[in-house]
């Protein structure tokens, strides 16, 4: 047995529209699969190393709440790009929230600029560019 790879995460939308053009649109992932089910609909986004399925339920949803301090659970999804600058001045002018603009990273054996915006639905997303020369595995 062996691991073949990170699948991916499941999040909940309040408008399954919305959140694609976010992702799909905006910061580029890739509808995979998209379909009715009997509570809501679902698609699947491909970010080129993973997906993010995304349900959206019939019934309305609540937007998403960060995780306080001293509280499990995911601080944000992260989403690699080759100029962050650039990727932020693009969701400026369609709107986004920009929660932290770009800047240089605390964690450069990895990372050498970040910056954080909101999707639709209040979720944190960090953006960051790899540090050059960064092995991938």
């Amino acid at each position: 047995m062996s691991l073949l790879g990170f699948e991916h995460i499941g999040m909940t939308a309040g408008d399954l529209d919305r959140t694609i053009a976010f992702y799909c649109d905006l910061l580029g992932l890739r509808l995979v699969l998209r379909k009715g089910q009997a509570s809501g609909e679902l698609a699947f986004l491909d970010a080129g190393g993973g997906m993010l399925e995304i349900f959206s339920p019939a019934e309305p949803v609540t937007p998403t709440r960060d995780v306080p301090a001293g509280e499990a659970g995911m601080r944000h999804m992260t989403f690699a790009f080759d100029d962050v600058d650039a990727l932020v001045a693009k969701l400026e002018a369609a709107g986004v929230p920009i929660v932290e603009r770009p800047r240089a990273a605390h964690n450069t054996e990895l990372i050498q600029r970040v910056a954080f915006c909101r999707d639709p639905d209040g979720t944190l997303v960090e953006l960051i560019e790899r540090t050059p020369n960064r092995r991938i595995s």
